[in-house]
């Protein structure tokens, strides 16, 4: 029988992390959304839930905009013209004109010279770290970094990897040293922007400041790469993210369209020569169909939207309901880390209470997402709860009071 000694080995895993408290296990599917009523954002209904309304605790759609009207109509328009896939990678002949118009308007949202898209952001990191890595090359990351870092520095092949403590500017400073050291004629620093399990940002002007510092001791340049994936369009005063938030610049910027812009698929931008480069050497590109037309037109109107007062108004508002939501979490008495994102983590330290905490949630009608080890350090077991433009002051209020209930008996 086929996998017949392989399933069994497989199925201890599995239990393994059941017993730990660590699997992720069966998939809420929505199957409806309800639309806002009254004070009320809108609800999601779940498969096997019937009639009963969630709100969304949980979701990377910052702005609330997969919905909008604007974004409807937009993918309802290419399809109309082009139909609901690409039917071929970039090169041969999936490139179509919402591609394009997408990249410019992102390098212009970014202040770039030019942008890229790919399938996503995930995508995007790995497409960009292992082209430009060279066995000449130095990889220095944060060591809270995301996985899709990780994972692009397992597979490239460097020099040497070295990894700081979180946010250790003098850790990031000596790795640059060694470097130097060991003869790299290239060094790549990575970072998140904003940590997306904690909320909170990279230092990016003081970091670009120690890059640039040692960029001239290296022949082919000391390169600042950002994954900005959860601050783009959530953070600064016009939704620019961690570097307009920090006033500062990376040499290369990574982002996503699948979370404040409400669609699917990521990018980067950077200088026209790097674009150049890398259409010619990602393979996530080369080889992988891009992101729908009616999907990048979506993306665009997303854009168009962000710097519209409605837009900029639906940023204030999540801005508000974000520091209405933490402010009410600490008072209650609850551990979270600083900050100033949409991504309020609860921190409980204790896996078995997370995983009670979320069930609470649950049954009173609030959809909470545990975070445990490995995707957080040990003993940082928490829950991350995200705020979106969707909810109301109500909202936020009723999830307080839900918090507030769980938390008398402790």
């Amino acid at each position: 029988m086929p996998l017949s000694r392989l399933t069994p080995v497989l199925r201890q895993q599995v239990e393994t992390l059941e017993q730990e408290g660590r699997r992720k296990g069966q998939e809420a599917v929505v199957v409806g959304v309800l639309s806002s009523q009254g004070t009320k954002g809108p609800r999601y209904l779940l498969e096997g839930q019937g009639d009963k309304p969630f709100i969304r605790m949980n979701s990377n759609s910052y702005l609330g905009l997969s919905g909008h009207p604007a974004l409807k109509e937009a993918v309802q328009a290419a399809i109309a013209r082009f139909g609901v896939g690409p039917g071929a990678v970039r090169f041969i002949s999936g490139t179509y004109k919402s591609h394009v118009d997408l990249e410019r308007r992102l390098a212009h949202f970014h202040r770039r010279e030019a942008a890229m898209i790919f399938s996503s952001a995930y995508a995007t990191v790995l497409s960009v770290v292992v082209p430009l890595t060279s066995d000449k090359t130095v990889l220095i990351s944060d060591e809270l970094n995301h996985n899709c870092i990780i994972n692009a520095i397992r597979l490239a092949r460097p020099l040497e990897k070295m990894v700081y403590k979180h946010l250790d500017l003098q850790g990031l400073e000596q790795a640059l040293q060694k470097a130097v050291s060991l003869g790299a004629k290239r060094v790549l620093v990575l970072s998140d922007g904003v940590f997306s399990m904690r909320g909170s940002h990279a230092p990016l002007a003081e970091i670009s400041q120690i890059v640039q510092r040692y960029d001239s001791q290296f022949a082919e340049n000391a390169i600042l790469v950002v994954d900005d994936s959860h601050g783009v369009g959530a953070f600064g005063p016009s939704g620019r993210g961690t570097e307009e938030y920090t006033a500062a610049q990376a040499d290369i910027l990574v982002g996503t369209l699948g979370k404040a812009f409400g669609v699917n698929g990521g990018y980067m931008v950077g200088s026209a020569d790097l674009v150049a480069y890398l259409r010619e050497t990602s393979p996530m590109y080369i080889y992988s169909n891009p992101i729908t037309p009616g999907e990048a037109a979506a993306a665009l109107a997303s854009l168009e939207l962000l710097d519209s007062a409605e837009g900029q108004e639906r940023l204030r508002h999540l801005h508000a309901m974000t520091q209405r939501f933490r402010q009410g979490l600490l008072s209650l008495g609850y551990e979270s880390f600083p900050g100033a994102h949409p991504v309020v983590p609860l921190l409980l330290r204790d896996g078995a209470l997370t995983n009670r905490l979320v069930g609470f949630l649950r049954e009173r009608g609030v959809l909470a997402t545990a975070i445990m080890y490995p995707v957080v350090p040990r003993g940082e077991d928490s829950i991350r709860f995200q705020i979106s433009a969707e909810h109301t002051q109500a909202d936020v209020d009723e999830v307080l009071g839900i918090l507030q209930e769980f938390r008398q008996p402790i």
